[in-house]
């Protein structure tokens, strides 16, 4: 069954009626190696022209994800975490720099990430801290800055640009795959109704639109449907109001 477009493209006239633009951006989890799945991830940014933030597991990074990334440079690596490896109690949401673990070592764990991502990508990093399961300690974000870091991407709109001082929140805002039940595309009428209502929001003053407008994906667990219908999103907004944005540390 074909996708219902129609309320998403009536929202993105409403958006060039009015001279808008839409800030976008893409941040891609989990990358730890080269793989089919990157490769197809890579295509797509460049048949897009819409740059990925790769967020790399550096306990697991491998030579090979590096020397990826300096041939395709529409990837750009962030920090995801250090092992992404859970700490959270049973029954609790899955997470890596919850408030499960004394601060210190939280700060370490981001701190050896940070430097082992250095060595591998070199300049190309940029000093942005995705936690794993998109969840973090309130409580570390205050020294997120002192551990290197001038970023900081979770999910959801933010509520405030600035979480603590010289750090800058990008979140991501729409994530197509339905983790809790096929883990394959979640209905694309809910998720075009989503996209739709997120962006009506940011139209109408009553959500923030100088934060860029985060597409979520994980390319080595897509199927062809969520490959599809990323590509289609994408090309709606790019050929709207849309224009690609990518992370400078100097906007932090």
């Amino acid at each position: 069954m074909t996708p219902d477009w129609s309320g998403l493209d009536r929202e993105l006239e409403h958006w060039q009626e009015a001279g808008l633009t839409l800030p976008l951006w893409w941040r891609d989890d989990d990358a730890m190696s080269q793989s089919a799945e990157l490769d197809r991830l890579a295509d797509l940014s460049a048949e897009l022209d819409l740059p990925v933030h790769l967020a790399v597991i550096p306990q697991g990074v491998t030579a090979d994800l590096a020397r990826f990334v300096a041939a395709n440079p529409q990837l750009i690596p962030v920090a995801h975490g250090w092992a992404h490896q859970n700490h959270a109690p049973a029954g609790e949401k899955k997470a890596e720099f919850g408030a499960h673990r004394p601060l210190e070592e939280l700060l370490d764990d981001a701190e050896r990430g940070l430097t082992r991502l250095r060595e591998l990508f070199g300049a190309s990093l940029r000093t942005m801290f995705v936690p794993p399961w998109n969840r973090v300690s309130p409580e570390m974000l205050t020294w997120l800055a002192g551990a290197g870091f001038t970023a900081v991407s979770t999910f959801g709109p933010r509520s405030s640009a600035k979480p603590a001082s010289g750090l800058l929140r990008v979140n991501t805002h729409l994530d197509p795959i339905n983790w809790k039940g096929s883990r394959s595309l979640l209905p694309p009428d809910q998720l075009i109704a989503q996209a739709a209502r997120q962006l009506r929001d940011r139209r109408l003053g009553d959500a923030d639109n100088a934060e860029p407008y985060g597409l979520l994906t994980h390319h080595l667990v897509h199927d062809e449907a969520v490959w599809e219908f990323t590509a289609d999103l994408a090309r709606r907004l790019l050929n709207g109001p849309a224009e690609a944005w990518i992370y400078d540390e100097r906007m932090s």
